[in-house]
C-alpha cells in the first residue's frame, strides 16, 4: 500500500461531507466543474492506487488551486479579484457554508501532490486529462445552466463573452484548459521527477 489508509479514509470521509452538501446547496449541475470532478476522481485514483488516475487530478487542481487562493486573496485583502471567478466567495448571497467547503481548492492539491509523489508521476495524464476536458466542456454547455458559467463555457474568467460563436469559442476553451493549467504542471513534475 503506496497511499497510506489513513488518507484515504479522511478522503472518503470529506467527500461523504462535501458531496451531498455540495448536491444541496448548489445542485448536481455543479458538479460539472473540472475542480469538482477531480474530487471524485482523485478519490478512486487513491483507493486504486492509479498513478494515472492521481496524474490527470494533480494536473487539473494543482494550478487552478493556487489561482483560486491567490483569487480569494487578492480580495480578500486589496478588494479585488485579479484574476476573476471567485466572487462568489464574497457574496452574502451565497450560503456561508458552501463558501467554507469551497476552501478545498487549496486542500486538493496537496492531496495529488502527496498521491503523485507516492504513486510516481504517469506521463499519460497530460493527454489524459485534455481528452476528458474536451469531453467534458461541451456536455457542460448543453446540460448546465448559462448564467452558472461553468467551466467558463459561456466566457472565460467567469464573465460571458459574446466576441465568438459559441461552436468557434468551445473548441478553443478546450485547447486553451489544457495549454494553460494542464502544461505548465506537467511540464514542472516532469523536471522535478527527472530531479528527485
Amino acid at each position: 500500500m503506496r497511499i497510506p489508509l489513513t488518507i484515504k479514509l479522511a478522503f472518503s470521509l470529506w467527500m461523504l461531507v462535501w458531496a451531498p452538501t455540495y448536491a444541496w446547496l448548489l445542485g448536481p449541475q455543479n458538479f460539472f466543474w473540472l475542480c469538482n470532478l477531480a474530487n471524485f476522481l482523485l478519490l478512486i485514483g487513491l483507493w486504486r492506487e492509479s498513478r494515472l488516475l492521481c496524474s490527470m487530478q494533480w494536473l487539473a487542481v494543482a494550478l487552478v488551486g493556487l489561482l483560486w487562493g491567490l483569487d480569494v486573496a487578492g480580495a480578500a485583502l486589496f478588494g479585488v479579484h485579479p484574476i476573476g471567478g471567485t466572487e462568489y466567495m464574497f457574496d452574502a448571497g451565497q450560503p456561508l457554508l458552501t463558501r467554507g467547503l469551497s476552501f478545498y481548492h487549496l486542500g486538493l492539491p496537496l492531496v495529488a501532490g502527496f498521491a503523485v509523489w507516492r504513486l510516481g508521476y504517469d506521463r499519460r495524464a497530460l493527454v489524459g486529462q485534455a481528452l476528458l476536458t474536451a469531453a467534458v466542456i461541451p456536455l457542460t454547455y448543453l446540460v448546465t445552466e448559462a448564467e452558472r458559467n461553468i467551466n467558463w463555457v459561456e466566457g472565460p474568467f467567469g464573465v460571458p463573452q459574446e466576441a465568438l460563436a459559441p461552436m468557434l469559442y468551445l473548441p478553443l476553451l478546450m485547447i486553451a484548459w489544457p495549454l494553460a493549467l494542464y502544461l505548465p504542471v506537467h511540464l514542472a513534475t516532469l523536471w522535478a521527477s527527472r530531479r528527485r
